[in-house]
């Protein structure tokens, strides 16, 4: 007797899962990204990335999604835009990405400017809007004196109050 179960996925299968996590220092704001295309939206997202078609992720190719991605996201504190920088970016293969399990995953930093005690930090994905689902969360810092008092989510858009 056989028995065939269908293989279990993390997400669904016709979404662009994006998860973002955010961790707050007294100088800076770094964030670890992790994008995972469903097997339904792979080819959308495969056709981003491996924009000469060749069916090769080069590296250059890696780093220009990966500043695509970045500059789909914005991060404002205080209403002031942040600039983020890429610090690293890493590929699965094409064959991980069209079976639906391939991560990629970005970070990036950015310098906060001085300011008030009490400052909002508000982050808005626009990456893919019409196949993507997206996941935001503040990590606890590792500075005693920095607390994360709320966190407030709309699709797109996630922010961060933090008391220093």
């Amino acid at each position: 007797l056989l028995v065939f179960a269908p293989r279990a996925s993390a997400h669904r299968l016709d979404e662009y899962l994006q998860a973002t996590l955010i961790s707050v220092e007294k100088n800076q704001v770094r964030a670890s990204m992790r994008l995972v295309p469903g097997v339904a939206v792979s080819d959308v997202v495969l056709a981003d990335v491996d924009f000469n078609g060749d069916g090769i992720i080069s590296e250059s190719e890696k780093q220009a999604y990966a500043q695509s991605v970045i500059g789909d996201i914005s991060l404002t504190i205080d209403g002031h835009g942040l600039k983020p920088k890429l610090v690293s970016v890493n590929f699965p293969g094409i064959a991980e990405i069209k079976d639906g399990v391939g991560e990629i995953q970005i970070e990036f930093t950015t310098e906060l400017p001085h300011g008030n005690i009490n400052r909002k930090l508000v982050l808005e994905n626009h990456h893919q809007e019409r196949i993507s689902a997206y996941l935001v969360n503040c990590l606890v810092p590792a500075d005693r004196d920095i607390h994360i008092i709320a966190q407030n989510r709309k699709i797109g858009r996630a922010s961060c109050r933090e008391r220093v």
